[in-house]
């Protein structure tokens, strides 16, 4: 099975333009709101229509320009679930869950919706109506009758948005094991990392209508190459840097020199480092390690983000170079050491990036 996407539309705030192709493993469309992930969705599954291109699903040309083949939406195989649910008010969950298999003798319609409901945990629930469910359960009801008809292609665009907290996290778990039986191809948009990232092998991050990387959401991680790529992956630290020789630069805005174990590009024009690979050590000794203080911190239920200055005390909470994040258990422990602490930016952990300041 296979999709291949080559797509151009032209919007008041951007240009669309992305190419790119899906196979066996789910793709995620990372990106912040505006970059043209739903857009991009919307064109695949015939909703809007873009300007001109092509995009083949299973050797099916369901769009081409140049030809002026546009296959309606109701035709393309393709399930999409939407954040805000999109379910029929006036219909039951049942009837929800069969609006798309009007092409299935009366039997095989009540047994693929039994099915669903059975499978989306929503067994004795087929008579109530979208308003007497929970967000959960609607979102679970709108699942279902995307994946009813057996469609080649599955897609969701940011379908946990709209919950709380532990329903998000309760239907990720639901839909890892749904999408793991699922025998079609699977496209998620979503603006929040953590989630694309363990739902998807495979990411592509857009940006103001354009793709800036694409591959296995390892690579990307490990190796964004744009400075707009690593905030998009979740980096937090930035600095202007001054190339001193070909593995060692001047991060301007850090205040000191680091040793990098890739070779410095002319077109880098950044250094970074996420916030969890910055390291406490024992002592000042070796490569990259600066005396650090205390800046100010900020806590979440399991972890610790601290705001540490590198060379000198920090004159106020602003005063900071670095933010890095640490466990609850690490924090117990580090808080109790005197000023100041030895920090280490190791030069495997160090990002060389291209592209102006960031967003």
């Amino acid at each position: 099975m296979s999709l291949t996407v080559h797509i151009q539309k032209k919007l008041p705030n951007y240009y669309l333009d992305v190419a790119f192709g899906v196979d066996d493993e789910p793709l995620g469309l990372l990106g912040s709101s505006g970059s043209g992930k739903s857009l991009t969705l919307r064109c695949i599954a015939g909703i809007d229509t873009p300007d001109s291109g092509t995009i083949i699903l299973n050797d099916r040309v369901l769009y081409e320009s140049r030809r002026g083949v546009n296959v309606p939406s109701r035709d393309r195989r393709v399930g999409v679930v939407f954040q805000n649910y999109a379910l029929f008010p006036h219909l039951t969950v049942g009837q929800n869950i069969a609006y798309g298999l009007k092409h299935c003798g009366k039997i095989e319609r009540r047994y693929r919706v039994a099915q669903q409901l059975v499978q989306m945990q929503l067994s004795g629930l087929g008579d109530r109506y979208p308003h007497q469910l929970s967000g959960g359960q609607q979102q679970r009801v709108a699942l279902a009758r995307a994946l009813a008809p057996e469609p080649d292609l599955l897609l969701l665009d940011e379908p946990f948005s709209a919950l709380d907290a532990h329903l998000r996290s309760t239907l990720e778990t639901q839909l890892s094991q749904t999408l793991a039986d699922y025998r079609g191809l699977t496209l998620f948009v979503s603006h929040n990392l953590e989630e694309a990232y363990r739902l998807c092998p495979q990411l592509l991050v857009l940006c103001d209508g354009k793709m800036l990387a694409q591959g296995d959401k390892q690579g990307i991680f490990d190796a964004p190459g744009s400075v707009t790529v690593a905030q998009l992956t979740g980096c937090k630290n930035y600095s202007r840097l001054e190339v001193l020789a070909t593995d060692k630069i001047r991060a301007l805005d850090w205040n000191c020199i680091l040793e990098t174990e890739e070779l410095v590009s002319p077109l880098q024009t950044h250094v970074g480092i996420r916030a969890h690979h910055i390291a406490f050590l024992d002592s000042l000794e070796g490569s990259n390690r600066f005396p650090a203080w205390l800046a100010g911190s900020s806590e979440t239920p399991h972890r610790q983000t601290l705001y540490l200055k590198l060379g000198d005390p920090a004159e106020n909470s602003q005063d900071y170079h670095l933010r890095a994040e640490v466990f609850k258990e690490k924090w117990d422990r580090l808080k109790s050491r005197p000023f100041p602490w030895s920090v280490g930016l190791s030069p495997s952990r160090l990002l060389l990036l291209e592209g102006g300041n960031p967003l």
